[in-house]
């Protein structure tokens, strides 16, 4: 890492940090902080957080999004022994103070953006927070706010000046907590994933190997586009291997206008995207291919079909057609800057049709990864240049072991001629258990086997394949995490609704619902809104969707529920759910997997409707 890294007596002077120089309101070119002005900064940090009484083995958090003093602060705590604590405002509303106390943070390095939102957890949590370092500056008034309730502010400038680049770094051990990284939980509270330093560094470590074995391990030259959460593990443990390897790290203008604008001027050798950017990325090139007339069209169906029978043969991805490569596909190489080597996908499964036209008109090697905070990000991954992998999360990596656990009342059968079942992982990057909460922790740690809750299917090659999940939680497209049952308990609350079915996947980034409506409310409100026919008919009708929709969202914003929770279609059915057609248990739960089932056709035209809509 880069306060004790050999990266910096390798490479003193090359870039390691770098973002856009903004002046009169235009961002310019890249500015870099070599590996030793990284290095230093990261020393004196180090040195100004002992200043305040924080120790090894303490907590500080950092929250804001990706920029150099994140990575800065970062390294800090890790050369001084310290626990640093992602902050995000994703896991809901007072996720932040609730962090704060729970894991007992007394000191965060705060982007400007966010001190305001930090002000409003300190009359709560004083008692633990007594120390906000702003990465840029501080205003007086607020340096006053905080200080009403015994809690220091420093800008960035004024912290670095209280370190010294001549105090020694405590020794620290691979036994040590590197990070608590907090996740959603199915309770509302969110659950605090410990890492270790062994386990982190046992990732990186595996990635590199990885690479070293299957394509060509990151060096010097390398250049990696930083935009995807610093607070989540996936960026974490590319970043550090960018470190570890000598490579340039730029960041993004965390403004989601200026991010290809950001991409095109860096000009990145690798570049990390979560499924729900490569889907945008496949619609913007696809419509513009469509709008180029038809010889253009057919042009690009011959070079892609071709170059895809090369692939499918085995043939790498240099090799498979270089010609075509230069006259039809460079366009779509320069979208990414024109220098990417490596693609790596993450968060959430790559859809096949876009993972395959990512492999072909991109002119580099893609590889698809399974991983989860648990187990320190990737634990499977598919092999650059091994096509056949196509469409799974590939082969465990060399510190994991993997297995799969029998789910009969699922119909998943481990020892089947197809082997399915719960995916279980044991290895050297797993957790060591959820922060205060063993009884979480030995729910999922059994004889030393991590349950994921996913569901994977073995290939005949070794490769995995996500095909289901065990609990009522599932993740997005963007990898947020869903867990639906609290979602239908809030939507539940709506007079209109006598019963909900709430439904998403890792290939969608929104959700949409079955609703069973109160059948004397909505021949209410039709009376009142001159919509005639009977209860049957209004559940059809356009109106009365988009008013029950109205009304469940209202709901929704009442409770708090976060912009991705929030629901983009409805179905009204007039039939409760009901155990003739198989869709409740005895006990009147839902049976999701009949549901979807049952309401298949009905889920596709919600997800078409809404799409068409954004149009």
């Amino acid at each position: 890492m880069l306060a004790n890294s050999e990266s910096v007596k390798r490479n003193p002077k090359n870039p390691a940090l770098g973002r856009r120089q903004v002046i009169d309101g235009k961002a310019g070119g890249y500015s870099w902080m070599s590996y030793q002005d990284a290095y230093n900064s990261a020393i004196r940090i180090a040195s100004a957080i002992r200043s305040r009484c924080v120790n090894p083995g303490d907590r500080c958090g950092i929250y804001g999004p990706n920029c150099p003093e994140w990575i800065i602060s970062m390294e800090a705590c890790n050369g001084s022994g310290i626990t640093y604590v992602p902050l995000y405002d994703t896991l809901g509303a007072n996720a932040v103070e609730y962090i704060i106390n729970h894991a007992e943070i007394s000191l965060v390095f705060v982007q400007d953006n966010k001190i305001p939102a930090i002000l409003s957890c300190v009359p709560n949590c004083s008692s633990n927070l007594k120390t906000i370092v702003s990465f840029g500056n501080i205003s007086e008034s607020q340096r006053k706010e905080a200080m009403e309730h015994g809690v220091d502010c420093f800008s960035w400038e004024e912290f670095v000046s209280l370190g010294s680049l001549e105090d020694e770094l405590p020794a620290k051990h691979k036994t040590d907590i590197c990070t608590i990284m907090y996740t959603s939980g199915t309770t509302g509270e969110p659950k605090g994933v410990i890492l270790s330093n062994a386990a982190f560094m046992s990732e990186v470590l595996s990635m590199h190997q990885l690479l070293v074995e299957t394509d060509k391990p990151g060096t010097e030259e390398d250049t990696y586009f930083s935009f995807l959460p610093l607070a989540h593990i996936f960026d974490q443990i590319i970043e550090t291997y960018c470190i570890y390897s000598g490579s340039s790290i730029g960041f993004w203008q965390a403004d989601i206008r200026y991010l290809i604008e950001d991409l095109l001027v860096l000009k990145p050798t690798i570049f990390c995207g979560v499924p729900r950017v490569y889907d945008r990325i496949y619609t913007g090139i696809m419509s513009k291919i469509l709008a180029g007339g038809t010889v253009r069209k057919a042009l690009f169906d011959f070079a892609y079909n071709y170059k895809l029978r090369n692939l499918e043969k085995g043939i790498q991805q240099d090799k498979s057609a270089p010609l075509l490569d230069k006259l039809v596909f460079d366009k779509i190489k320069l979208g990414f800057g024109g220098r990417v080597r490596l693609m790596l996908s993450g968060a959430a499964p790559l859809p096949k049709h876009v993972e395959e036209f990512l492999r072909v008109t991109c002119c580099t090697v893609l590889s698809q990864g399974y991983g989860l905070t648990e187990s320190c990000g990737g634990c499977f991954t598919s092999i650059a240049n091994v096509y056949s992998m196509i469409g799974t999360v590939g082969v465990p990596m060399t510190t994991i072991e993997a297995r799969l656990e029998s789910v009969p009342e699922m119909g998943y059968d481990a020892l089947g001629s197809v082997p399915r079942g719960e995916i279980c992982l044991r290895g050297n990057t797993l957790f060591s258990g959820y922060h205060k909460r063993e009884d979480l922790t030995n729910d999922v740690l059994v004889n030393g086997w991590f349950h994921t809750g996913d569901i994977g299917e073995w290939q005949a090659d070794g490769a995995m394949k996500i095909i289901d999940r065990k609990k009522n939680i599932f993740k997005l497209s963007q990898g947020e995490y869903v867990a639906v049952e609290n979602i239908e308990s809030t939507y539940s609350r709506c007079p209109l609704v006598t019963a909900i079915w709430v439904y998403g996947n890792s290939f969608e980034s929104f959700l949409v619902a079955v609703v069973v409506p109160d059948r004397m409310a909505i021949e209410e409100w039709a009376t009142k809104n001159n919509e005639s026919g009977d209860y049957v008919s209004l559940c059809k009708n356009s109106n009365v969707r988009k008013y029950v929709l109205d009304e469940l969202n209202s709901e929704a914003q009442n409770n708090k529920l976060r912009g991705f929770e929030m629901l983009k279609g409805v179905h009204l059915e007039p039939v409760p759910f009901d155990f003739e057609r198989d869709l409740i248990t005895p006990t009147f739960k839902l049976k999701r997997q009949q549901l979807l089932k049952y309401y298949k056709d009905c889920i596709d035209k919600l997800y078409a409707e809404a799409k068409a809509s954004k149009k």
